[in-house]
């Protein structure tokens, strides 16, 4: 596939005037910080060398080139426009760390704060907030873009010199912006760009459907980032086995500390809130609290996912003994659910509809439950449309698409996803349940406060699947023993 992709011209045009790389607008400061007389003020904006920053063409650089014009192929004529977001607020003046709107680093690679892609009649811009100018005091005293605070933003330059995209200051844009034109925006991520531009809800949305169906299917080098993202989160898991010894002694958080460690050491985060859930918190869906013991004699239930650099994420599940081995009540209910899973994956192949996989996972545990003398009638009566009493023990769905959101596409028309078929490079988890909750009463009390769930990140192929996260055990006696080597 990479072999017709066409390295961009990363030139900027000849009649491209790059204004001032800074603004004379009032820095970001606080006020309990300290007074800048003028002459400390004069004395910070001179005698500063030249540094360059080593920004290395991006990989994606030429995938995001083919995407764009896949997407303005879709909109000819029209004005897109696609912005990165802003910092947002955790608490006073204390932001989180910025992770940009997942379509506008889809089709740029561009992770830097407040930029905004502009696609107009086939032309591609970026239009970005550079560096800091050591002219004005954001360079010494603003609290998010300056120099001395937040550090060294790339310019105009590097940025189009790394991303193969001809770049301008970010004042330009709402000039751009207020001229005529049809122009779509995707709204919701930069409230500048939405006042600028106003709403046409129906035009908005299905610009919104499209860059969301655009990530449907993977090329390959988005499976590779996926697959380094699973192969770092198999590091991640068994990282939280080997330190055992502190995760008896501090609980669930040890094991949330443990495997975000290895996320910022070898990606850019983790994906989502990691769910550890010891015991009876295995029950509950997403458990992100993460404040409970992990109990000698009970499961472990750890849904865990390291985002890559490239910001695409794994999203893996594995129910661990904490004894390092499953008791017999343990080890039925877990075959159950693998059982259940195994069916689930097989169930993937192009040209299968979406929702197979949950299908066959279903019936194997609507069967189980039946089996275990749960259900209050049939499995097969259970498993119609019209009743689905067994999903009292199931909940959840047992797929979605996974990509550089963890629940990716989400904006896709619903007769693509989930009702539609599955294609080679589409990528989803299965990941099927069972929970008994600690005061369900129409279970055996020796079932009440388990939780199982199994997942595994699945690429389809021409001819059937992949597991991508295979490289983590998931049969009984594989992480039995994948437990007492870590251990040991």
């Amino acid at each position: 596939m990479s072999d017709d992709i066409e390295t961009p011209d990363t030139s900027l045009p000849a009649d491209a005037a790059t204004p001032p790389e800074g603004t004379d607008s009032p820095p970001n400061t606080e006020s309990h910080d300290p007074a800048v007389p003028e002459a400390y003020a004069a004395f910070m904006r001179q005698g500063w060398g030249e540094r360059e920053l080593d920004l290395p063409p991006h990989p994606v650089a030429p995938w995001a080139a083919k995407r764009r014009s896949r997407l303005a192929e879709t909109f000819p004529g029209e004005r897109l426009v696609i912005p990165a977001g802003t910092f947002k607020v955790r608490s006073n003046d204390t932001d989180y760390r910025f992770r940009p709107e997942t379509a506008h680093t889809y089709l740029t690679g561009n992770q830097t704060t407040d930029a905004v892609l502009v696609v107009d009649g086939g032309e591609s811009t970026l239009y970005a907030r550079p560096r800091s100018s050591r002219q004005t005091d954001e360079f010494f005293r603003d609290r998010q873009y300056g120099e001395l605070w937040a550090g060294r933003r790339p310019s105009l330059n590097e940025i189009s010199t790394s991303l193969g995209l001809p770049c301008r200051h970010i004042d330009e844009l709402p000039d751009v912006l207020r001229s005529s034109g049809k122009t779509r925006v995707l709204r919701g991520v930069d409230a500048g760009v939405d006042r600028e531009v106003s709403a046409d809800q129906g035009r908005d949305e299905e610009f919104a459907r499209v860059v969301s169906e655009m990530r449907l299917v993977k090329d390959s080098w988005e499976l590779e980032q996926l697959q380094e993202a699973c192969d770092i989160t198999t590091l991640g898991f068994a990282d939280s086995v080997r330190e055992w010894d502190n995760v008896l002694k501090y609980g669930e958080r040890w094991i949330e500390g443990t495997f975000f460690r290895r996320a910022r050491a070898m990606g850019n985060d983790i994906g989502y809130d990691s769910i550890v859930g010891g015991g009876k918190h295995a029950t509950t869906l997403h458990w992100i609290d993460n404040s409970g013991p992990v109990t000698p004699g009970e499961l472990l239930l750890l849904d865990m996912g390291v985002e890559a650099s490239s910001l695409y994420t794994a999203d893996v599940t594995r129910t661990i003994p904490v004894d390092g081995a499953f008791t017999s009540v343990q080890r039925d209910l877990y075959t159950l659910v693998l059982n259940a899973q195994q069916a689930g994956i097989e169930a993937v192949k192009p040209g299968a509809p979406f929702l197979s996989a949950h299908n066959a996972a279903m019936n194997v545990l609507a069967h189980g439950l039946e089996d275990m003398g749960l259900l209050p009638v049939s499995a097969e009566e259970a498993l119609s449309p019209d009743s689905k009493v067994y999903a009292r023990w199931t909940l959840h769905g047992t797929s979605h698409m996974l990509g550089m959101d963890v629940h990716d596409c989400a904006q896709a028309s619903t007769d693509i996803y989930p009702r539609g078929d599955l294609e080679a490079g589409m990528v989803l988890t299965v990941e099927p349940g069972l929970y008994f909750q600690e005061d369900d009463l129409l279970v055996p009390e020796e079932l009440r406060g388990i939780g199982i769930r199994i997942e595994d990140d699945i690429v389809v192929t021409e001819d059937g699947w992949r597991n991508m996260s295979d490289a983590l055990p998931r049969d009984l006696s594989g992480i039995e023993e994948w437990m007492g080597a870590l251990r040991a």
